[in-house]
């Protein structure tokens, strides 16, 4: 009667089943060569030496003969066994050394045989590493989740949650993809190891296992991981470090915010809206009184974006409100200007430098004195019969604050009509791109102001056409714009 070969899975199966006890005897033999040679007694070392030999032998036997070519020919013809002159398997030497792992970390071996978590785990502590066992891969996964572990050295096959299906739920989880898997089994198809590789391993050793080759794999594992927890740690530094700036600049920014003084009804109607480009921008405005009859009204910016700029602007609009200049009188516009101008000198600021407008309003006389330092102009909206508004541009000629020293600044007045609007703008305001990144005119932004600027809500007007012309993209500059109606 023939007898029909067994399947291809089947003869994997049937290879692994008869290589796990004689690996069994390979690696006893190496912790027992390892053992007699750390005491002295190396007299009988050539003993454990053959048996793991001859345990060799066997392995080669189980290689040459448990194949299907190998099963067909045993089931046409009577077995006869003659035992090999030399090994098939060509085992490396016993190594009576045992050099310290170059990394040592906190190890899982995860196993259903005992004496293969026995011999691993004894080979793991011999190079330094502390360790820990599982013999499910139910137990494997719960221990995972409670301890961190820095590699695990899974079997593949093993009953009920296998090493395939142990391996898939680690790289499912975001808590324990990261760390490193070595499979080790005494299963040697080719599309396991495909299969290991490609579901995330990091290498895959086969049974019986070199301890050299072993430490090494374990070591080039465990600096793979200690570079992504390094580089993890870095990660987390930058954002521990961005959250801490983030809330600085937060401070910063509402610091910035709490210097602009509110809105107001009376005895004049202001309002204003501020949109810095950046956590903190380079724009400053107030208002204030000086005296009981002079009003004083500012808008500055300063040159770029960021802490530096923000600083300056700050500071500077801290002189204006103080009053701080010395023998400055800031009734008077030019002085003002000719006084910020010698206290900020750009080769002192970073080479930094801003724009301003400053007008100073006599209540009584009902006029605006005004000066610019490479501001734009200031519009005055004054109302007409039938809906109508006329529009003055108060322009004064002057360069830039802090640019060049020993510079003094003019001033320039105009008559207020009761019921007049004023508006002091940044080049912000005005200065908006297109999705397609053109610039609008000038012409366009003050047109705009002379239908919306002496609606109530004439602000809210110009946001609103501000982030259409913008397409919703954000701004490039700083948006700074006060109003205030005389």
């Amino acid at each position: 009667m023939s007898v029909s070969p067994p399947g291809k899975d089947a003869l994997a199966r049937l290879r692994h089943d008869l290589r796990t006890p004689v690996n069994h005897i390979i690696g006893y033999s190496e912790l027992v060569a390892e053992d007699l040679a750390s005491e002295g007694r190396t007299s009988l070392l050539a003993d454990v030496e053959k048996i793991r030999d001859a345990a060799g032998t066997l392995l080669g036997l189980i290689e040459k003969h448990v194949t299907e070519s190998g099963m067909a020919e045993a089931a046409s013809a009577p077995v006869t066994f003659e035992p090999p002159e030399d090994s098939p398997i060509d085992l490396p030497p016993v190594s009576c050394e045992k050099p310290p792992a170059s990394l040592t970390g906190h190890l899982l071996a995860v196993d259903d045989n005992d004496e293969n978590r026995e011999v691993i785990v004894r080979r793991l502590e011999r190079q330094g590493h502390t360790t820990a066992s599982a013999a499910n891969g139910e137990d494997a996964l719960t221990m995972l989740r409670r301890k961190p572990f820095d590699l695990v050295l899974l079997d593949v096959l093993m009953p009920e949650l296998d090493g395939y299906e142990v391996l898939r739920a680690m790289k499912s989880d975001a808590d324990l993809r990261h760390i490193p898997v070595i499979m080790i089994s005494a299963l040697d198809e080719l599309g396991s190891v495909v299969r290991c590789i490609e579901g995330g391993a990091e290498d895959y050793l086969p049974k019986p296992f070199d301890p050299t080759l072993l430490r090494a794999r374990i070591g080039a594992s465990l600096e793979k991981k200690r570079l992504r927890d390094q580089e993890q740690e870095y990660l987390r530094m930058i954002e521990r470090t961005q959250n801490r700036l983030a809330n600085e600049l937060s401070e910063a920014a509402n610091y910035v915010r709490s210097i602009i003084p509110p809105p107001v009804t009376e005895p004049f109607v202001i309002d204003w809206r501020y949109v810095p480009s950046t956590e903190l921008g380079g724009d400053a405005f107030g208002y204030h009184w000086i005296d009981d009859d002079h009003f004083a009204i500012y808008l500055l910016d300063v040159c770029g974006h960021g802490v530096g700029a923000s600083l300056l602007s700050v500071t500077a609009i801290n002189v204006i409100r103080s009053g701080s200049l010395a023998g400055t009188d800031f009734r008077d516009p030019g002085d003002v200007l000719t006084g910020l101008n010698e206290a900020f000198p750009m080769d002192r600021q970073n080479n930094m430098y801003f724009t301003i407008w400053y007008g100073v309003y006599h209540r009584p006389s009902r006029t605006l004195r005004h000066a610019s330092g490479g501001h734009p102009p200031a519009l005055l909206l004054v109302p007409g019969a039938e809906g109508t508004v006329s529009l003055s541009e108060l322009r004064c000629p002057g360069t830039l604050i802090g640019v060049i020293p020993d510079l003094e600044y003019a001033s320039d007045s105009c008559e207020i009509p009761p019921g007049s609007w004023l508006l002091v703008f940044c080049d912000g305001a005005y200065e908006l791109r297109r999705p397609d990144r053109s610039l609008i005119a000038y012409e366009d932004f003050v047109n705009f102001m002379v239908s919306h600027g002496t609606r109530p809500d004439g602000l809210d007007d110009l946001t609103a056409w501000v982030a259409d012309v913008q397409g919703g993209a954000p701004l490039d500059d700083d948006f700074s714009i006060l109003r205030v109606q005389f």
